[in-house]
C-alpha cells in the first residue's frame, strides 16, 4: 500500500533562466542570509553550506565540538522559510520507530492507528547521530534517499522540501557508533566547524545579554515561504553546466579512485577508497546551487573548487596510516585538485 497524500513536486521548467527569476532568487537568498546572521554570529561557511543544502534539497553532516551554534543555525534556517523543524537527540537506546513512527493500538476504536515520527518534518536535526546504534542509523537511509518511510506496510511520503542536518562530536568516542560509509555518502556536504574568533565570541555574549536568544524575543519575518524554497530548487536545476565542467568533475572523482596514477606515492598510499558516482552528482548539484547563490545562471570552475572539501572530505576513505601520520582528508583533496587541469 502507498500513501500518496503528499505528491512530489512537478518537474521543473528546463528553459533558460530569465533575469526576473534571477532577481527573485537573489531576494530570497538575501532575506534568508540576513535572518541567519541575526541569530548566528560569523560562521559564514556554515551559512553557505546550509543555503546550498536548502537549494539542492541535499543533506548535511556537521562536525564540531559542542557549543558552536549548530542547533541554532538549523532552527534559524527553518524559521526563516516558515518550515517545520524537529530536533532528534540521538542516544544508544533510540529505536528506529522513534524516528520514523509506529502503529499504536487504539482500544476505543479497536484498531491500529499510525503515529508518524519526528522525521516527518521539513527540517530534521539529528543531534549527535553517531551516538545512535547502527540499526537506528539505517532507519534514516530510506528517509534520506527515498524521501519516504514505511510503517506497517504503508509508504508515507515526507514533506517537500525535506532536509536532514546531522551533527557529530569528534572529541567524544566513548559510547558512539561510527557512521558507515554507505550513510556518509548520502550526505551532500560535510562541514567541519571551528571555534569563533575573539571578536565573534564577544558579539555572541553581547547578543545573549541583549536578549536576542530569549524565548520571548520575536522571530524576524523574512517573507520567505516554502514555495520560494521550491522555486529555488527548481531554478537550480536549470543552471547551465558546460560539458567541460562536467568532464572536470568526473576527472577529479576518477583521480580519487586511482591516486597511484596521479598523486605522489607518499600521499597516494593513504587513500583506501575514492569517491563514488554520488561525489560527481554532489559536485554538479552543489555547484549549480552555489552559482545561483552568487547570482549566476551558469557554473564556473571556481564553484567546483570552492566545494571541494565539503563534497569530498567524507567520501575519500583514508587508511589507518593517515590517522597515524595526522594526514587530513583536505590535504589529499587539495593534491587531487592540483593534479587535474582546470578547464
Amino acid at each position: 500500500m502507498t500513501d500518496t497524500t503528499t505528491p512530489p513536486p512537478a518537474a521543473p521548467d528546463r528553459g533558460p533562466i530569465t533575469p526576473g527569476e534571477l532577481d527573485r532568487a537573489r531576494e530570497v537568498v538575501i532575506a534568508v542570509s540576513q535572518a541567519f546572521s541575526r541569530k548566528v554570529v560569523g560562521q559564514t561557511s556554515l551559512r553557505d553550506t546550509l543555503l546550498i543544502a536548502l537549494v539542492t534539497g541535499g543533506h548535511v553532516l556537521l562536525e564540531s565540538v559542542p557549543g558552536l551554534a549548530k542547533t541554532t543555525a538549523a532552527q534559524t534556517l527553518a524559521q526563516s522559510v516558515e518550515a517545520s523543524f524537529t530536533r532528534i537527540q540521538c542516544t544508544p537506546d533510540l529505536l528506529p520507530s522513534d524516528i520514523t513512527g509506529t502503529q499504536i493500538y487504539d482500544a476505543r476504536q479497536s484498531t491500529f492507528v499510525t503515529r508518524l515520527g519526528p522525521v516527518h518534518s521539513n527540517f530534521v536535526l539529528l543531534d549527535e547521530i553517531n551516538r545512535s546504534s547502527a540499526k537506528t542509523q539505517s532507519a534514516m537511509l530510506e528517509a534520506m534517499q527515498e524521501r519516504q518511510t514505511s510503517i506497517g506496510g504503508v509508504v508515507h511520503r515526507l514533506p517537500h522540501p525535506f532536509l536532514v542536518l546531522a551533527t557529530q562530536n569528534p572529541i567524544e568516542q566513548e559510547g558512539t557508533y561510527q557512521l558507515p560509509e554507505a550513510q556518509l555518502d548520502r550526505f551532500l556536504l560535510k562541514e567541519v566547524l571551528d571555534y569563533p574568533s575573539p571578536a565573534d565570541e564577544a558579539e555572541i555574549i553581547r547578543r545573549i545579554e541583549s536578549g536576542v536568544y530569549d524565548d520571548e524575543a520575536p522571530e524576524p519575518r523574512t517573507g520567505v515561504s516554502l514555495d520560494d524554497v521550491l522555486f529555488l530548487q527548481g531554478l537550480a536545476k536549470r543552471v547551465y553546466v558546460d560539458p567541460s565542467i562536467v568532464n572536470y568533475i568526473v576527472q577529479l572523482v576518477y583521480v580519487t579512485r586511482h591516486p597511484q596514477q596521479y598523486l605522489p606515492g607518499s600521499l597516494a598510499d593513504y587513500v583506501r577508497f575514492g569517491a563514488s558516482p554520488r561525489g560527481s552528482i554532489a559536485f554538479t548539484q552543489a555547484a549549480r546551487a552555489l552559482a545561483l547563490l552568487h547570482g549566476r545562471d551558469y557554473v564556473i570552475p571556481e564553484d567546483v573548487k570552492h566545494l571541494r572539501h565539503g563534497v569530498l572530505r567524507h567520501r575519500i576513505i583514508l587508511g589507518y596510516e593517515a590517522t597515524a601520520d595526522e594526514v587530513a582528508p583536505e590535504t589529499i583533496i587539495d593534491a587531487v585538485f592540483g593534479a587535474v587541469q582546470t578547464p
